[in-house]
């Protein structure tokens, strides 16, 4: 093997496909990134047997085709660390790979090609396509709501549902719950429900951007594949029952406020600075026209805070862990953020004034 190419061709899909390459190892190759040299196409794979990622990119010329696995990181790191518009020159010697760039030259490691392990191939039943900005936005506005390490593994991913010309998104750690759903031209003849799991969703938003082009997704019994323009992203599905998430949504809440949504956040986000480290409580005391925040921690110390807001009905108090109404502020696109809440032990509706693509659930705490 041996091939030419420019520093900046080979190091955006380097970047990407490291990304998926886990630091820590149970199996030596898997730290490595494939590389496979055909006529003037170079593909890149990184995967941890969870998530697999191939980039594609053009070399400015092949001498040899072959292929061959290197460590990921090191050869992102010395791509990187190489001058804008060096050309680079990778070669297969005696079994290392060899890479040489003006008067730099370095030897790395390698492991056979036939030993990385590639994400089986299961029947695809269904293939859609979806504009990149549409998926994107769906992920952005849930994500920060899936359960991080869970014992409910299911809960350690997002929820994808396809219908007949609508995409829903949905993600919850059984505190909160976030759910965004818009329309898209897709036609299922039986709606499908996936949980793709962390790392999946967080790799697979990276490859989209805000853009019309379509990725096209392509969802077999356990994968999910996508393919956006040079890359093809796959992703094991995760194996489970996600919760009923419409039961979880408060209904019949009697008192609804609007404030405004950066001022809201901002006086949160400061009272937060003196709440219990550990709990994040804070309490809010609705009355007409006005929301005072309140928090306390064991060394005594108090903030309080005022913000004008559109109410009218009966005073009450709740309290909430304050992260997670700051998460929901931070995703919403709104000016202004709408807020339901029936009594101190009920959850809070949080959406846009008259509601709109995304609805947010938080669960209160006792202070």
């Amino acid at each position: 093997m041996k091939f030419s190419i420019s520093r900046e061709a080979l190091l955006r899909p380097l970047t990407l496909v490291a990304g998926v390459v886990e630091r820590r190892q149970t199996l030596p190759v898997l730290s490595n990134v494939l590389i496979q040299v055909d006529n003037d196409q170079l593909a890149l794979t990184g995967t941890d047997l969870e998530v697999e990622l191939i980039g594609r990119t053009v070399a400015s010329l092949v001498e040899t085709p072959g292929a061959v696995t290197v460590p990921a990181r090191k050869l992102m790191d010395i791509c990187k660390s190489l001058p804008e518009q060096a050309d680079i020159q990778l070669a297969l010697e005696d079994g290392r790979a060899v890479l040489r760039s003006g008067r730099s030259r370095f030897t790395l490691s390698t492991l056979p090609a036939a030993e990385f392990p590639n994400i089986e191939e299961s029947e695809g039943s269904t293939e859609l396509s979806l504009p990149r900005g549409t998926l994107k936005q769906l992920i952005d506005t849930t994500s920060f709501a899936m359960a991080q390490q869970d014992v409910r593994y299911y809960l350690n991913g997002m929820l994808l549902e396809l219908r007949s010309n609508l995409v829903r998104a949905v993600a919850t750690d059984g505190h909160r719950l976030a759910v965004c759903a818009r329309p898209a031209e897709i036609h299922v003849e039986t709606p499908q429900r996936l949980i793709v799991p962390r790392k999946g969703i967080i790799e697979l938003a990276r490859l989209l951007d805000d853009s019309d082009e379509p990725v096209t997704l392509t969802l077999g019994s356990n994968h999910l594949r996508a393919h956006t323009g040079d890359f093809t992203f796959t992703s094991k599905l995760v194996d489970g029952k996600f919760p009923d998430y419409e039961r979880v949504v408060p209904k019949g809440g009697d008192k609804v406020l609007i404030a405004d949504r950066t001022e809201l956040r901002r006086v949160l986000s400061r009272t937060a600075i003196l709440s219990n480290e550990k709990y994040r409580g804070v309490r809010l005391h609705l009355e007409e026209a006005n929301l005072k925040v309140m928090a306390n921690n064991p060394e005594q110390e108090e903030a309080e805070e005022n913000v004008a807001i559109e109410y009218s009905g009966p005073a009450m108090e709740i309290g909430f862990n304050v992260g997670y109404l700051v998460d929901v502020l931070g995703v919403l696109d709104e000016d202004r953020v709408q807020m339901t809440l029936a009594d101190s032990n009920s959850s809070a509706l949080l959406e846009e004034p008259g509601g709109g693509d995304a609805l947010y659930v938080v669960m209160p705490m006792r202070l």
